[in-house]
């Protein structure tokens, strides 16, 4: 099958003297991208302090860079940072392109990426709760259709309805999914009267989550994939423990850099998955360049979601694909901040054996001994 990839070019806000933090997201926003079919013609930034209130960049920036997209064939301009409420609309104008920025990019993935009805609806709650206050800006733009001040034109009338009809559907959706979360925590408290430990699968987007759970579980038909968000919904798989305990393992929704506040607050079903755990195990790709960013944001997305106080086990992963002495690095300085680690490479099964042992050690700290097997849910 042939995929047409779209053309697009980056824009952003470079403040002076932040060029790394620049890069980083540049370079990530062309990941993210590339996860949609989408070519990264060029990148322009506007070296300024602060955003212009209206336009962002500025309307004579915004024309410039327009121009030169167009010019080059560009189809979409794509902003690194978020747009506040009419700043994406004003620039649509000024630019003759659509543009996206940061957070819509973010739920276009998730959007790809939603197969079950729980997940779709988390998507749309997030969509919805993104698209509320940008209609500011339309309805200021379909006003002009009729409708000026003080009164109620046709624009304006056909913006308050569709404000309307988004505001009923946020509400219908948070009643479903609030019905999801009472489910959930049901099945969280049967666990815990069988004395059922659960451990909750962690990390950055792409680390290698659900490869590792495939390995811990023996189930074949779990499948990793190479490619952003590729787990929307919590994957639960039963693991027996060297010594024949057996805890539940999950893997859920990843993270990454700047994870918008509407998509946090809309996955809330999927992640007090992560809340709830009696375990938290961090998977880390040890051959990221970055991982030390990495494991900043997996620590803060934790406490974002009220997750922080959950014991910890980090497994560093794909130490087939990093040096020696770059491995040895992260140990060390992972272990001198007193952290319980594992290097392990989920793909060619290496080290799983003693992270089930370690997680033994952790969950049942009153029993001691080796060996065992794993077994599918």
């Amino acid at each position: 099958m042939i995929i047409h990839r779209r053309q697009a070019a980056v824009f952003g806000l470079q403040k002076p003297g932040d060029d790394d933090s620049w890069h980083l997201a540049v370079e990530e926003l062309r990941l993210l991208l590339d996860n949609l079919d989408i070519d990264v013609l060029d990148v322009f930034s506007q070296r300024r302090v602060r955003p212009d209130a209206t336009t962002f960049i500025g309307s004579g920036k915004a024309e410039e860079i327009g121009l030169a997209a167009l010019e080059m064939g560009a189809t979409l301009l794509v902003c690194v940072d978020d747009l506040g409420p009419g700043q994406r609309v004003e620039l649509q104008k000024l630019m003759k392109l659509e543009v996206w920025d940061w957070p819509l990019v973010i739920m276009k993935i998730f959007d790809s990426r939603a197969h079950t009805a729980e997940a779709k609806l988390q998507v749309e709650l997030a969509r919805a709760r993104y698209e509320l206050p940008q209609l500011r800006g339309f309805g200021a733009q379909m006003s002009r259709t009729g409708g000026g001040i003080g009164t109620r034109g046709p624009g304006e009338t056909e913006f308050e309805k569709h404000r309307r009809k988004l505001e009923r559907r946020v509400k219908e959706i948070q009643r479903k999914l609030d019905e999801v979360r009472k489910r959930r925590e049901s099945q969280r408290k049967r666990r815990r009267r069988v004395g059922l430990f659960t451990v909750a699968l962690v990390g950055y987007t792409n680390s290698g989550k659900t490869t590792l759970l495939q390995r811990l579980s023996h189930d074949a038909g779990l499948v990793g994939q190479d490619r952003l968000f590729a787990t929307l919904d919590p994957s639960v798989r039963r693991v027996r423990l060297p010594l024949g305990e057996t805890v539940l393992v999950s893997d859920t929704v990843g993270f990454i850099r700047r994870l918008p506040p509407g998509l946090v607050a809309a996955f809330r079903a999927t992640l007090e998955e992560v809340a709830g755990a009696d375990l938290l195990l961090v998977v880390l790709d040890v051959s990221d360049e970055r991982l030390n960013d990495t494991l900043e944001t997996v620590e803060s997305t934790l406490e974002a979601i009220e997750a922080a106080s959950v014991p910890v086990v980090i497994a560093l992963n794909k130490v087939d694909k990093a040096e020696t002495s770059s491995v040895e690095r992260h140990l060390m300085r992972l272990r001198g901040r007193g952290d319980q680690v594992v290097p392990l490479s989920a793909k060619e099964g290496w080290g799983q054996d003693e992270l089930l042992r370690l997680l033994e050690r952790v969950l049942f700290p009153e029993r001691e001994g080796e060996g065992g097997t794993c077994s599918e849910a």
